[in-house]
């Protein structure tokens, strides 16, 4: 059976400190200016919170900085996921800077909920000793589950801001999530980090000596970083097959995220049978990531349903910008009609009083005083 030494180091290239904190930050400055020309405010709130991260954490960073695979491939992430978004949401008809946008929310989203994430279901108590270490993302340590959840939250926030409905967009970043995926394995691969339990007769596997660190040779494992790298390209296939045997954009709305949700959590909780485990006491019949993946299934499962149930159509809002109020509407025809039939009764009213019948009259009476007033 094969086997393989994985000893590759996962610092891909280094910069000084100095140069690209000036890069990052001026790409900060300039993501600024072109909101506030532009007047796009998330974009300009962005650039901000861009500067701020960079500031706060410059006297932490390393000088020389290390860029890891793992990073370069979280680009490739987003530059993919933006390209499949925006691929979706102009094929329903919204516009091309949509997607765009959503970069914004979509990149605080993934960041945070994925940090978070990490430190809440798999290293509170290191958290709670180092605080600071919270902030140092570069060290490794992003969760699957916090990120799904952070861009739940900004998927949220995205679609109420323009009055889109959240599960039409939610269907749309439903080919993005799965090529996030699917990356970030080869991230973790390179990172030599959430490996698999060892192969009982050790017979095959990966050996991760950047891992094993403490072992003599270390042990072949499953190589589950592969195995969840090929479950994101099946979700992907399963997302392409959904969409053309549903009709594309004749499909049910919520179709298509909920068939994410189905076929990769459900994946995920059949592959973590063979990951090492992590955040739980080993006596526990279920991981962490087996817990954490149960309710998200059976949330694709009535999403399926209920989705085909509902059958309400796809389709993105021709207006993506925030709700404004309705403009001040034409008089109905029917009220015009109205208005115009008592104008012209006022004119009917005003024809019966012809003046020189009036001034005839006005004649008689006085004639008619002057004889009562004679002797």
């Amino acid at each position: 059976m094969p086997n393989y030494t994985w000893d590759i180091d996962p610092i891909a290239i280094q910069f000084d400190k100095g140069t690209l904190m000036m890069v990052v930050g001026a790409v900060a400055v300039l993501m600024l200016l072109v909101g506030l020309a532009k007047k796009q405010t998330d974009l300009a709130v962005f650039g901000l919170f861009l500067g701020a991260v960079i500031a706060l954490l410059n006297n932490f960073v390393p000088d020389p900085v290390g860029i890891r695979y793992y990073s370069l491939l979280f680009v490739g992430v987003f530059l993919g996921g933006y390209a499949l978004l925006n691929w979706q949401i102009q094929r329903g008809g919204g516009d091309d800077q949509v997607a765009g946008d959503f970069i914004v929310y979509g990149v605080a989203g993934v960041l945070i909920g994925a940090r978070l994430g990490h430190v809440l279901f798999y290293d509170l108590d290191h958290a709670l000793e180092d605080p600071l270490w919270v902030l140092q993302i570069w060290t490794g340590g992003l969760a699957s589950h916090g990120a799904v959840i952070g861009l739940i939250i900004a998927m949220w926030l995205f679609t109420k801001r323009r009055g889109v409905p959240f599960f039409e967009g939610a269907d749309r970043f439903a080919f993005s999530a799965a090529l996030g995926a699917t990356l970030v394995r080869l991230g973790n691969l390179f990172n030599s980090e959430i490996v698999g339990r060892v192969v009982p007769d050790q017979s095959w596997g990966f050996r991760f000596p950047r891992f094993d660190t403490q072992m003599a040779q270390a042990p072949l494992r499953y190589p589950t970083q592969l195995f969840e790298f090929t479950l994101g390209l099946f979700v992907l296939l399963a997302l392409y097959l959904t969409d053309r045997a549903a009709g594309r954009e004749k499909r049910p709305r919520g179709l298509l995220i909920s068939t994410f949700f189905v076929v990769y959590f459900g994946g995920r909780f059949g592959i973590e049978f063979f990951k090492e485990y992590e955040a739980i006491d080993p006596s526990s019949p279920l991981t962490m990531g087996q817990l954490l993946s149960i309710l998200p299934f059976f949330m694709g499962v009535f999403g399926v349903f209920a989705s085909f149930r509902s059958k309400i159509p796809v389709g993105w809002p021709s207006t993506t910008t925030l709700p404004v109020p309705a403009p001040q509407q034409d008089q109905p025809e029917d009220d015009a009609e109205q208005d115009e039939g008592e104008d012209a009764a006022d004119d009917d009213e005003q024809e019966k009083f012809d003046p020189d019948v009036d001034e005839a009259l006005a004649e008689s009476g006085r004639e008619a005083r002057k004889n009562s007033e004679s002797p």
